[in-house]
């Protein structure tokens, strides 16, 4: 099978760490994206350690002109964009009463926005292409309430409106969209004394990777549209 192209947003920690991993272990080129240039340094060490392709570019998806010339320099280096992991994502955990116009904007802007503008940068290839995958990494709170998450579940509801009607307008052209919806995944984005207290009740985040990757490895005739990931020992 021939490597494919596989970009991966928010890779410098946590699940878009490992899904790269996951992808490059089965043989896909991943080119991986964040704002923290160091940390992506050395995941594609990583991976071109164990012999297989990588690359990296400082993409902040808070800005259209970064998505833009990140698209761009993949597809001048690799010629295509495959599949988008659109799984760069952050959270504030406050009451609706105690949250900020502030942290407003900077979940919407990251979480919703920026997905919206990396699909829109991948798309028209892929309609070209009459093939391409879009994997959309969501949260179960897109429709699970959780307290103290109004603005991070308000984003992944978004999130999860608009793959539904992205996917019906554009999979006439052979392109899957997919939703993974994880549910509490140890990860940097909870803090420490929650990462303690619920660790053993927690997925990680290679559970998901490996889950997301199955997603994108199926028959060219099947889509797996939605997929709710939950603990074994239910929601924290």
């Amino acid at each position: 099978m021939k490597p494919k192209v596989i970009w991966v947003t928010g890779a410098s920690t946590g699940i878009g760490r490992e899904i790269a991993l996951e992808f490059s272990k089965a043989g896909h080129i991943v080119v991986v994206s964040a704002r923290r240039k160091s940390r992506l340094t050395n995941l594609v060490g990583e991976i071109k350690f164990a012999e297989r392709e990588a690359s990296a570019f400082v993409c902040n998806v808070e800005s259209e002109r970064s998505i833009q010339t990140t698209s761009k320099r993949i597809r001048e280096k690799y010629g295509t964009i495959d599949c988008l992991v659109n799984n760069a994502g952050v959270t504030v955990f406050k009451s609706f009463i105690d949250s900020k116009v502030y942290d407003y904007d900077y979940v919407m802007d990251i979480n919703l926005r920026g997905s919206f503008l990396c699909m829109k940068t991948v798309i028209p290839q892929m309609i070209k292409n009459r093939n391409g995958h879009i994997i959309n990494i969501l949260s179960t709170s897109a429709n699970t309430v959780f307290v103290n998450s109004a603005i991070y579940s308000a984003s992944k509801a978004g999130l999860l409106a608009m793959t539904n009607v992205v996917r019906k307008e554009v999979r006439k052209y052979n392109i899957k969209i997919s939703s993974v919806l994880p549910g509490a995944v140890e990860t940097p984005m909870w803090d420490s004394k929650s990462r303690q207290k619920y660790k053993n009740r927690m997925m990680s985040a290679n559970d998901i990777a490996k889950i997301v990757f199955s997603v994108f490895n199926q028959p060219k005739k099947v889509l797996i549209e939605d997929i709710y990931i939950k603990p074994m020992k239910g929601d924290i």
